[in-house]
């Protein structure tokens, strides 16, 4: 007899063996068991009766999704502790990251017939809202209102008219991003770059308590906060959905370039695609992650391991509580991935028909403004390596330039680059090509509109290595900023930094108010 049919129910279940005096681990065990098969039936029956809802034309389109979202979350439900034994981590071997100074730039006759085998993907599925902003992160304007969209697709023109070739920019959307964003997209028709965009699956979010959806319909723009958007893992899978994978296929392209669209790093280069090709008589790869030298700023950053003799991505979420600051050490890994990843069309393609994407579950907790709370089940695009053949690529910093706040806002802005043909080249001025370190307060400089607000223009941060603010701080027009300088106005306080002043090493602290007479 099957063990739902004893009593139906998994506490009876429990509680009748305890009585008949079984070892509890066992029950325990038997106990969770039962539970999770109860979770999975009973979610799946929650999606069929929303399925009703839906209407008839998109139906089969949502079913697949939904059949989708329910194998997440029976692999989440299967999952028992960490993907990841600690101990079995090897040593990563000599040529598992290969070193960016080592590649080989391809012949000038060579590039046009390279270019035209690449398709650019930009993730474009996040919203501007942890910077104040409304709509899409990618209609930000970011430099001489210029947004991040604006200057993508000004780096692939200029590659297209350069080299007389014609690589297509592909946006993968998000059901909170895809109506503005096509509607910006539009004014580049005079423009000599083809765009696409698909939008990447929306899933419904899960209580924590009760482990079903918490969407009453499939209505989402009803309820938006009901449903997400399954994080940039979900992209293999969505780019084939929506025929764009096949189609590329079909036209003889080969690889795909895809990274953020906030990554103002991330431009289309030449060696790397010609290594993956095989230009420099190497063999061709199949997929390439771009890594960088990690520092203290990046500690959290995703990380390259050799597991199971398979080079793989390494998540914060995935170590064992206490292996958290070996993780974190920049001698144990010395490589972060900064998402810039490279991936070869027909693998993708094989891999998804074979079905062997198999990429670790993040689990992210959420609290709705109702107090609800919810788990978004959610994928990482750079887990995927382990179903290909392929390697590392350390790249320089100057191609990790993501802005996630506005300290990474102030630094682009500023004169620390200068604008060419839509990509940010560090300026010949700087005598050192770190970054420097800008830490900004968050009460008074983490929307962009109160962050423009207190800079009459962004300060020359050439000769600047770190920068704190805290407190109500404005800078006048003209303000020098170098080596390390603090500023703190305490609660109450303010403080005006003058028009042309020159800070240099210094700590500023109280009240310091320029007034007007």
């Amino acid at each position: 007899m099957g063990v739902m049919g004893e009593l139906g129910n998994p506490i009876d279940i429990l509680l009748n063996r305890v009585r008949g005096h079984q070892r509890a681990p066992s029950d325990s065990k038997e106990f969770h068991e039962v539970t999770k098969r109860d979770a999975q039936r009973v979610l799946e029956d929650d999606i069929e009766k929303l399925l009703e809802t839906c209407e008839e034309d998109r139906k089969a389109t949502v079913r697949s999704e939904m059949m989708r979202f329910s194998n997440l979350f029976g692999r989440f439900l299967a999952e028992d502790g960490p993907s990841v034994d600690w101990n079995h981590i090897e040593k990563l071997p000599e040529d598992a990251v290969q070193d960016y100074n080592s590649l080989q730039t391809p012949d000038e006759e060579r590039i046009r017939d390279e270019l035209n085998k690449l398709v650019v993907i930009k993730l474009n599925g996040g919203l501007g809202t942890s910077m104040g902003c409304h709509g899409p992160k990618s209609v930000i304007p970011v430099r001489s209102d210029l947004t991040f969209l604006d200057l993508t697709v000004q780096q692939i023109e200029h590659l297209n008219k350069k080299y007389n070739s014609n690589v297509p920019l592909v946006l993968m959307n998000s059901f909170n991003t895809d109506e503005d964003t096509e509607k910006v997209v539009r004014k580049y028709k005079g423009f000599q770059v083809k765009i696409y965009t698909f939008n990447q699956s929306c899933f419904p979010r899960v209580s924590r308590e009760s482990l079903l959806p918490i969407a009453k319909t499939f209505n989402v723009k009803d309820d938006m906060e009901a449903w997400y958007p399954p994080g940039h893992g979900d992209f293999y899978e969505s780019f084939a959905n929506s025929g764009l994978l096949r189609k590329f296929i079909d036209e003889g392209r080969v690889y795909c370039f895809l990274s953020n669209i906030d990554n103002l790093g991330a431009t289309v280069d030449l060696n790397i695609l010609n290594r993956l090709i095989g230009g420099g008589g190497e063999k061709p790869i199949e997929f390439v992650m771009e890594v960088t030298d990690k520092t203290r700023a990046d500690v959290k950053g995703g990380t390259l391991i050799q597991y199971e003799n398979k080079l793989r991505l390494l998540e914060i979420a995935q170590v064992p509580k206490e292996h958290v600051d070996d993780f974190k050490s920049v001698k144990t890994f010395k490589f972060f991935n900064t998402n810039n990843i490279w991936a070869k069309l027909d693998a993708i393609e094989r891999v998804l028909k074979e079905n062997t994407l198999n990429m670790e579950i993040i689990v992210n907790n959420k609290t709705l403004d109702t107090g609800l709370r919810v788990i978004q089940l959610e994928t990482a695009v750079g887990a995927a390596m382990k179903c290909f053949e392929g390697i590392g690529i350390n790249v320089p910093r100057s191609r990790f330039l993501p802005v996630k706040k506005t300290s990474d806002l102030m630094l682009v802005m500023s004169n620390l680059y200068n604008l060419r043909h839509g990509s940010l080249v560090m300026s010949p001025q700087r005598m050192f090509p770190t970054t420097p370190l800008v830490k900004l307060g968050e009460n008074h400089f983490a929307k962009v509109k109160e962050f423009l607000g207190r800079f009459a223009n962004i300060p020359d941060i050439i000769e600047l290595d770190h920068l704190t603010v805290s407190g109500d701080v404005t800078f006048g027009r003209g303000v020098s900023l170098r080596g390390t300088v603090i500023i703190i106005a305490n609660h109450g306080d303010r403080i005006d930094i003058p028009a042309g002043a020159i800070l240099e090493n210094k700590i500023v602290s109280g009240n310091m108010r320029i007034l007007d007479h």
